[in-house]
């Protein structure tokens, strides 16, 4: 069973979110990757984080460019920092993570051997793999909050449908049983749930072009062709107050839609594209026991803190 996680003595709870690091091989841009890791847990001291998908890269590679030989070697390398320093980690898988080299199977188990990670392979019977939920507990040693982690896939599995994977009806389903397990039949007195996974949803379009959303946005978002209705699982349930995705390395914004914060993470991987002027960094995540509501903010390489993003006002 993965260790408990709980609030600390002053209330609070810490996660520090990396997104889309793309390990391959240890090379210069891997380092650069670790090093920004490695300040981040350094300056902010996380109860856990959270590795939003690509961790690794296994995809194609240009003639001459270095590949992913040793995809769970790789891994390893990647959450080595975290590992390293005794902190507790999740893991969702991304698109990218087991293209070639190794299967979700494979890389889940290469995940389970760390002794600091809380991720689960979660039910088999379920579309993708590490499908679960992990609790915080508070200061009563209730539950204080809860994390749903999903796997988004990697490409539409309908060859009619061109695009990205989506989280499918089955793991919808889990999630709403789960929720209805761990959450209080007076849905008003829910403690708050967040959500993690590595595509967007197609509501985080939506509230770009529709709500005032703060941060960036420099490339579309890339969400499944269809909307299979996660986003409004969540709201039917109640409980989630915040999702996290990763996956569009050069947006990093987050919105409020019908009371659901949406937000991306930062991307933290050198070994990728990005965008001249947008600095690598990772997004933080504080919950306060007793509170539905949690605090974000950006760290980023140079050892900045943004606590205030560009606002974005559609139409302006």
């Amino acid at each position: 069973m993965p260790a408990q996680l709980t609030f600390r003595e002053d209330r609070t709870f810490t996660i520090a979110q990396f997104t889309d690091i793309h390990w391959k091989d240890g090379g210069s841009e891997d380092q650069l990757s670790r090093e920004l890791m490695e300040q981040v847990l350094d300056a902010e001291r996380p109860d856990l984080v959270v590795f939003t998908g690509d961790v690794i890269y296994t995809g194609y590679v240009k003639p001459g460019d270095s590949a992913c030989e040793e995809p769970a070697v790789a891994f390893r390398e990647a959450v080595q920092a975290v590992e390293s320093r005794g902190i507790k980690w999740a893991v969702v898988f991304g698109n990218h993570d087991t293209e070639s080299g190794i299967t979700r199977e494979q890389l889940m188990e290469v995940v389970c051997e760390h002794n600091h990670t809380v991720a689960q392979a979660g039910p088999e019977e379920l579309h993708g793999v590490g499908n679960y939920s992990i609790q915080v507990k508070n200061s009563q040693g209730e539950t204080g909050a809860v994390m749903y982690f999903f796997d988004s896939g990697n490409l539409s599995p309908y060859p009619h449908i061109g695009g990205y994977d989506w989280i499918q009806r089955d793991q919808i389903h889990w999630y709403t049983e789960e929720s209805l397990k761990i959450m209080p039949q007076d849905r008003s007195a829910s403690v708050p749930a967040l959500a993690f996974f590595h595509i967007p949803l197609p509501e985080y379009k939506e509230v770009w072009e529709s709500q005032t959303c703060y941060g960036n946005k420099f490339e579309p978002v890339c969400c499944a062709k269809v909307n299979a209705g996660m986003f409004a699982a969540m709201l039917e349930m109640g409980d989630v107050v915040g999702t996290f995705a990763g996956h569009d390395h050069v947006n990093d914004y987050w919105g409020n839609l019908h009371g659901i914060r949406l937000c991306y993470g930062r991307a933290t991987g050198y070994n990728t594209y990005g965008q001249e002027g947008f600095a690598r960094g990772a997004r933080l995540i504080r919950l306060t026991e007793g509170q539905r509501e949690f605090e974000t903010w950006l760290r980023l390489a140079d050892g900045s803190v943004i606590e205030q993003e560009p606002e974005h006002v559609p139409g302006s």
